[in-house]
């Protein structure tokens, strides 16, 4: 690994690639945040089912996943810091047409382009990290880069709850713009350029298209299945996905120079490290994505409320990311990393306990403290295991594994968790319409409309003051039902997490200190 004009990095210059680290990645943060807080208003603007709304957060999420396992490499191959500034700038760019978008479909395709600017940046920030900070302070940089992120992804619910409040969903994407101008400033002027010198210049377009293709059928073919059947396209899809993803496997292996590299997980600690990722993001991403749903459409909170709901959880993350990240030197992962997962599950069991019309200050709050406790545990400490069970030629890639594994797991997670939502709705909502007289107009207009109502909206036909109540009651306890299913599955997935951290390689890496 070679850092252009300087034999090691410097604490001037290390800090100043934090400060774009940390700025680049708030960007990415604050968008995915402050997008789902405006997601049931932005569906509701244009007109959409939930179905098409979830595309929205998958269409970003799916490109960002595939394509990030090359954006690690790139980074590494071309100079980290000339990949992470392209995907920086790609990602303003895209938000631009995001901010006028006319219809469902054009925002959809430019989120996905989005995803391709991320799928460069996000990996970067953390390889950037990695190549300006030796082994004795890298923990403390990734634990200040984790609080700030924390604090970013605050920014973000918040800003995107006031701007649709007060203004238009649009403008959450606006704010992209500036940020990216900032890093790129930051990025010219003060951070040295970083690469492997040693890098094979080959690029795995066959891996990368595989993985697009399998994670793209799956997660098509998991929001299809939502629709309370066993709709036979949504399983063909679903299993084309599959199939698609042992492809990707298959070629990574027989593949000379892999987008991914198998042999990274001939480390335990690595493997594991990712395992316990994969569960524990499938449940905050698969379990908050339907949080901004239930408190605007349920709950009824205006915007900016459901925006500044989960403030105490990314405040406790701030406060105590850094702290933790120290902490890992001294202990090991495995006790933060156990700790960590348990206290998420307790507290996506408080959330299951919301119900409709209860107070914030006995459900959805304590649930909030409860996963800041948790985050502040296992982020800095996941993070600096896995970048520390590689050498620090393989940061990017490892890097680039790691993230997209995290947002793969989201990414599939709000496809899967969408068919229990789903599921436990159809149900409730059967059972609560069955008991009522609503006019045949009415009745229609249920069965034509169900996948708004899916989302927790009563369709605006429905005009009769009587009916209108009746059915909008029904609807929001059946969706609180589902919400509820959701948050138990998050709990039991969290309990999972907590048993891989038991895994003796943590240990085994903490006595190694």
């Amino acid at each position: 690994m070679r850092a252009a004009g300087s034999g090691n990095p410097s604490a001037h210059r290390g800090n100043w690639a934090l400060v774009a680290a940390i700025v680049g990645s708030g960007m990415s943060f604050i968008d995915g945040s402050a997008v789902n807080v405006a997601l049931p208003v932005l569906q509701r603007d244009l007109n959409t089912s939930l179905a098409s709304a979830q595309w929205v957060i998958e269409g970003y999420s799916l490109f960002l996943s595939a394509l990030m396992l090359i954006g690690g490499a790139l980074g590494d191959l071309y100079g980290r810091r000339r990949v992470y500034a392209a995907g920086v700038g790609l990602f303003a760019l895209a938000s631009i047409p995001c901010a006028f978008a006319p219809n469902i479909e054009f925002l959809i395709v430019a989120r996905c382009i989005q995803g391709i600017g991320g799928a460069l940046a996000v990996p970067g920030s953390l390889a950037l990290i990695s190549a300006s900070f030796p082994p004795e302070t890298r923990g403390r940089a990734i634990g200040t880069w984790s609080g700030f992120a924390s604090l970013t992804a605050a920014i973000g619910p918040l800003l995107g709850g006031w701007l649709v409040q007060i203004g238009s969903w649009r403008w959450v994407f606006v704010i992209n713009v500036p940020l990216a101008a900032i890093v790129l400033v930051i990025l010219r002027l003060h951070v040295d350029e970083s690469r492997n010198d040693d890098a094979d210049r080959h690029l795995d377009v066959s891996g990368a298209a595989l993985a697009t293709f399998g994670l793209g059928a799956l997660v098509y073919g998991l929001i299809r299945l939502q629709g309370g059947t066993l709709d036979p396209i949504g399983l063909a899809v679903t299993l084309a996905g599959v199939l698609g993803m042992a492809a990707f496997v298959i070629v990574e292996r027989r593949e000379t120079h892999p987008m991914v590299r198998l042999d990274l997980f001939g480390s335990r600690t690595f493997t594991m490290a990712n395992l316990y990722t994969f569960l524990l993001y499938a449940t905050i991403g698969g379990s908050l994505y339907f949080l901004p749903f239930d408190l605007i459409n349920v709950q009824g909170y205006p915007p900016s409320a459901a925006g500044a709901a989960l403030l105490p959880f990314v405040a406790i993350v701030f406060v105590l990311s850094r702290f933790a990240g120290g902490l890992l030197a001294k202990i090991g992962p495995r006790l933060p990393l156990v700790a960590g997962a348990a206290l998420a599950a307790a507290a996506f069991a408080v959330f299951a306990s919301a119900g409709v019309g209860n107070s914030y200050w006995t459900t959805f709050f304590p649930g909030a403290v409860l996963l800041g406790f948790g985050g502040a545990l296992f982020i800095a400490p996941l993070t600096t295991t896995v970048m520390d069970s590689v050498s620090s030629s393989s940061a990017g890639i490892a890097s680039g594994i790691n993230n997209a594994v995290s947002r793969v797991a989201g990414l599939l997670a709000i496809a899967a968790f969408g068919i229990s939502l789903a599921t436990v709705f159809e149900a409730r909502l059967a059972r609560e319409l069955a008991t009522v007289q609503l006019a045949p107009a009415t009745r229609t207009a249920i069965a034509r409309d169900r996948s708004m109502i899916v989302a927790g909206q009563v369709p605006p036909e429905i005009t009769a003051a009587r009916e209108r109540d009746v059915v909008a009651t029904a609807v929001r306890a059946s969706f609180a039902d589902g919400f509820r299913a959701v948050m138990l599955l998050s709990a039991a997935v969290a309990l999972l997490a907590a048993l891989v951290g038991l895994d003796k390689t943590f240990e085994m890496q903490a006595s190694s200190r």
